[in-house]
């Protein structure tokens, strides 16, 4: 046995400076801050979890960005105004097509009724034209213009009296006949086919002895109408002198007086004659106030 019985050495740990603690406590502290189980290239740890994604823009979003703000060029600003004015003028040409709806419907003869009454219409205001220039011509020309005056004055007189009912007249025309067997007929009806026969030139009229004027009226009397105050019963007689080819189509046109009538379920004869005579008078009004300017 050996006398040394010294303890063998221990191996000296190296002494580390400051500089190579502080690289060990980064280190340590690195891997303390990993999560658990999320260790990179480990082949016993979960793959680490991914971010959610941000959702993007919904289709009604995509498309309110890109109908606004609008972004126009000058091209399209001047096609969108042309195709304004073009919807504007098919609208104003629809509502003018609307309004002549009433005569799409009617029959060939009655259009052709229709057109003949505007051009006797155009007829007769182109003949009282030249009525007119050739009493102008006739008063300048005339060698003796104070008796042409004359004669012009008492046929001005007649017409005016035929006119205001003061004198009989006759002539052709038509007879207008109105039964009325349920006494549906109004006054206003009446007074419609009043205005339509003056309208297609009606120059003198008489309704059951009664003679209708300018100034004349109707109104509804008990079981009967009354004219100017004078009640009449039906059947109702309209004598007119008149151009028998004006006066009786157009009572006839669609929607007219006839149709109107009818619809009341009342009777109504035209009858054209070569002579009518209206021979109800009226007594001439003297105006209380209004005197001629030449006295």
């Amino acid at each position: 046995m050996s006398t040394n019985d010294t303890p063998p050495e221990e191996p000296k740990v190296p002494e580390q400076s400051p500089r190579d603690e502080r690289a060990q406590q980064n280190e340590e502290g690195r891997g303390a801050s990993a999560p658990s189980g999320a260790e990179p290239g480990g082949s016993g740890g979960e793959p680490a979890a991914q971010a959610a994604p941000r959702p993007g823009p919904t289709g009604r979003q995509r498309l309110a960005a890109g109908l606004w703000p609008p972004r126009l060029s000058r091209a399209q600003l001047i096609v969108a105004l042309l195709l304004f004015v073009l919807g504007l003028g098919l609208a104003i040409q629809v509502r003018s097509n609307s309004d002549s709806s009433a005569l799409r419907g009617a029959r060939q003869e009655d259009l052709v009724r229709i057109l003949d009454e505007l051009d006797g219409r155009t007829k007769r205001l182109e003949d009282e034209k030249q009525r007119l220039e050739d009493q102008r011509r006739e008063l300048e020309s005339s060698s003796n213009q104070a008796e042409e005056a004359r004669r012009q004055t008492v046929e001005k007189e007649r017409q005016l009296g035929i006119l205001a009912g003061t004198v009989a007249a006759q002539g052709p025309g038509i007879t207008l006949r109105i039964t009325d067997p349920r006494g549906q007929v109004q006054s206003d009806q009446l007074l419609d086919t009043l205005q339509e026969l003056r309208a297609a030139g009606a120059e003198a009229i008489q309704v059951n002895g009664v003679r209708v004027v300018a100034g004349s009226y109707f109104s509804d009397e008990g079981g009967g109408i009354g004219i100017d105050g004078k009640k009449i019963t039906q059947p109702y007689e309209f004598r007119v002198i008149g151009k028998p080819q004006d006066l009786e189509p157009a009572l006839n046109i669609p929607g007219g007086v006839v149709q109107t009538l009818e619809k009341e379920q009342a009777t109504v004869a035209v009858t054209r004659s070569a002579k009518i005579v209206v021979d109800a008078l009226r007594a001439a009004k003297q105006p209380d106030y209004a005197r001629s300017s030449s006295q």
